[in-house]
Formats: structure tokens, C-alpha cells, sequence
């Protein structure tokens, strides 16, 4: 097994963290719905691949109990209020935080990306300085503790509307038949 360089790693997670960042606060300035939902789907699912290889790792173990306060908190309300906009009734979605229990929650998907934005600046202000270990940790404490079931349901959501998107159609029986016949050379 090889041994995980924390550097190299550490270099890996804060390069997806970023494109995460960027890539969300662009989406809120200039996306409408139908440009959104695929884009928020791809940085969703490659934020959610680096969530997971955090969480196949040992824990990282920060050298001391009580790290320094990195800063304050991103204020990203501006960021989920336009996001909430852009949404539009797409935003509001049925949430299963526990995938054995039935019941379902509404969430909202815009609230979801902020959370989770939320909780990546905070790992990314401790790794820009210089803490890779405590960035480390707490991206992998975030991640196990909120942010990647946050994505889960987030990502189920916008894999939905993806789909939907893509496999409905406003042909009627007929029509669908039809196509069928011409496939199938009939």
C-alpha cells in the first residue's frame, strides 16, 4: 500500500475545494436553471469524489487539541440568496438524512450548496495557512459530520432533474410507437 503524501494530498483536496468555491459563485452570477442544474451537478459530484477520498483515509489528527480561530465564517448569504433565485422552484427538494430511516425532509438546494461551501472555506482558510493537517481534518470531520450527506441528497436532487430533462418527452403513445417501428426497422 502506498503512503499517502499529506502535501501532495492535502495540495489535492484545496485545488477541488477552490474549483468548488469558483465554480459555485459563478454559477450563482450568471446561470439561469437550465445552464445550473448540469453545471451544479458536476461540481456537486467532483467536490463529493474529494469528500470521499477524505473519508476512506485514517483520520488526520491535528498535533494539537485546540487549533487557532482561521477567520470568520465566508459571508455566502448573498451567494445562497441568488442561488435560491436561479433554482426557482427546482430549489426546494425532499431530503432523506438517513438513508435508514423513511422519513423524508424538505430542503433546499441552495441552503445545502452554502452549507457545504461553508464548511469547505473553513478547511480551505486553515490550509492557505499553512495548517494542512487541521485543513485536513477538518474537511474529513465536515465532510463525515455534514457536508457529504448534504451532497448526497444534493446531488440525488440534481441527478433528477438531469434526467428528467434528458428522458421525458411530450410524445404521446403513438408517436412512441412510431419511433419504436422506425428503430427496430419494422
Amino acid at each position: 500500500m502506498k503512503v499517502l503524501d499529506v502535501e501532495d494530498f492535502g495540495q489535492q483536496i484545496a485545488d477541488a475545494v477552490e474549483s468548488y468555491l469558483v465554480s459555485l459563485r459563478a454559477i450563482a452570477r450568471d446561470e439561469t436553471a437550465s445552464t445550473a442544474i448540469p453545471m451544479l451537478l458536476l461540481e456537486v459530484s467532483q467536490i463529493m469524489l474529494a469528500g470521499a477520498r477524505l473519508g476512506v483515509q485514517v483520520p488526520f489528527v491535528p498535533d494539537t487539541h485546540f487549533q487557532p480561530d482561521a477567520g470568520p465564517d465566508p459571508d455566502l448569504d448573498a451567494m445562497r440568496i441568488r442561488l435560491a433565485g436561479v433554482l426557482g422552484d427546482l430549489d426546494t427538494y425532499a431530503h432523506n438524512f438517513e438513508p435508514y430511516d423513511a422519513d423524508t425532509l424538505p430542503a433546499n438546494i441552495s441552503d445545502d450548496l452554502t452549507s457545504m461551501a461553508t464548511d469547505l472555506a473553513n478547511g480551505l482558510s486553515h490550509y492557505r495557512s499553512g495548517d494542512v493537517i487541521e485543513a485536513l481534518w477538518w474537511w474529513q470531520y465536515s465532510y463525515l459530520a455534514n457536508w457529504g450527506t448534504i451532497g448526497c441528497g444534493v446531488l440525488s436532487a440534481l441527478h433528477s432533474v438531469v434526467a428528467h430533462s434528458a428522458l421525458d418527452s411530450d410524445l404521446d403513445e403513438s408517436d412512441r410507437v412510431a419511433v419504436a417501428d422506425e428503430v427496430l426497422g419494422e
